[in-house]
């Protein structure tokens, strides 16, 4: 079963600010995310790790992972 987070929420379970994932929501390239209602951002658990897994790197001048 999923487990749906706030953007504050999501925020500490990937170790970014707010700010941040706010940024991301909006010019692309952060983690997927629901949109039930105007004004509601959710996004889930198995979505951030995901994301987080994607974002893997062997060496700081890999731009994707290998």
């Amino acid at each position: 079963m999923s487990q749906f987070l706030t953007t504050a929420e999501a925020a500490r379970h990937v170790r970014l600010s707010k700010a941040t994932m706010e940024r991301l929501r909006v010019k692309g390239g952060g983690p997927d995310f629901l949109n039930p209602v105007p004004g509601r951002v959710l996004y889930d658990v198995v979505d951030l790790d995901a994301w987080m897994w994607s974002r893997r790197r062997q060496s700081t001048s890999e731009t994707k992972a290998a």
